[in-house]
């Protein structure tokens, strides 16, 4: 029997130290992608959060910086200002979340009906949303300045408590019920909780409204066969299913309103007097009006931290929705 011969094929030199490098390449090509925008993000972000970080530990006067430890945080949080500003910032989340939600839960509700003309209301009440925050609050300024505003007159009439009406944007807060809280707010408060609510009214519908379109209607055609009226489809179907996009609507609003500056800039400065102050406006005003870069840069990082604490109930009232949801 003849013997076969078997050629065994000897690798070429370098072959085996190619591969190792494509295999390499093919394992780290996501990572070398996201580079640029990981640097991008680094200079932008990380850089600036650790300064400010740095910062928060310096008295910078001069163009001098001196260590002084957790001297700011101490200074910022004994401050008046600051227990004034929480409690604004408090008085204007719990208006601001509550109207916009109500008002965008109703206008989804209704869009979600299929009405004539629904693509027509859609670009319209979208038309806030593109405007930026200053530009917002410039329009509401301009409606309720006291000299020659469009509602100047309205808000002047006796109706409104005085004898020569009010001004929303100079009358001052009524005297509180209390020394430690600044409640009733002022006038202005609520012109600001009502423009920043018309500003965020248009997103949150939609995302309500994108909510309740994967509502399934077999789901809710079963529940009518059944004898459930509207109001039990309501409360038992469509509601817990939307019940997890409250929570993101909540969450951005809540985001949204601790840390935006440009509407409080542009409508009330956070007047009058620092009615309207709340902790955003406060960061700015340190920083930008007194030049204290050291307690603001502590006030940053206060805040930091509250959006920490409220990105992580958010994630644990997510987590709880989707295990289930009882109304």
């Amino acid at each position: 029997m003849a013997a076969t011969a078997q050629v065994v094929s000897k690798p070429k030199p370098g072959m085996h130290s190619r591969r190792i490098r494509q295999s390499f390449l093919s394992r780290t090509l996501p990572f070398w992608l996201l580079l640029p925008s990981l640097l991008v993000l680094a200079v932008i972000q990380f850089y600036p959060g650790f300064y400010s970080i740095f910062l928060s530990t310096q008295d910078y006067q001069g163009g001098t910086m001196k260590y002084v430890g957790l001297q700011n945080f101490s200074k910022v949080i004994g401050s008046s200002s600051f227990t004034d500003s929480v409690w604004l910032t408090l008085m204007f989340l719990l208006g601001y979340a509550i109207l916009t939600l109500s008002v965008s839960f109703t206008v989804a509700l209704f869009l979600n009906r299929k009405l004539r003309l629904s693509g027509l209301y859609l670009t319209v009440i979208f038309i806030p949303w593109v405007l930026s925050d200053i530009i917002a609050g410039l329009v509401f300024r301009l409606f309720v300045v006291p000299d020659y505003g469009l509602l100047a007159p309205v808000f002047a009439s006796p109706l409104f408590g005085s004898p020569d009406g009010i001004s929303l944007l100079t009358t001052p807060p009524p005297s509180p019920l209390t020394e430690a809280i600044p409640f009733p707010p002022a006038p202005a408060m609520f012109l600001l909780i009502f423009a920043a609510a018309w500003k965020a009214v248009p997103f949150i519908t939609l995302l309500i409204l994108a909510a309740l379109q994967t509502v399934p209607r077999e789901v809710l055609e079963s529940a009518s066969i059944d004898g459930a009226n509207g109001i039990a489809s309501f409360r038992f179907i469509t509601f817990p299913l939307v019940v997890p996009t409250l929570v993101v609507a909540m969450f951005n609003l809540t985001l949204g309103g601790i840390n935006g500056v440009g509407m409080v800039f542009s409508l009330t400065n956070g007047g009058p007097g620092t009615a309207t102050e709340v902790l955003s406006f406060l960061l700015y005003t340190l920083g930008f009006g007194q030049l204290e870069f050291g307690r603001a840069a502590a006030l940053s990082v206060l805040m930091t931290v509250i959006n920490l604490v409220l990105i992580a109930l958010a994630l644990r009232m997510s987590h709880s929705d989707s295990e289930g949801y009882k109304f």
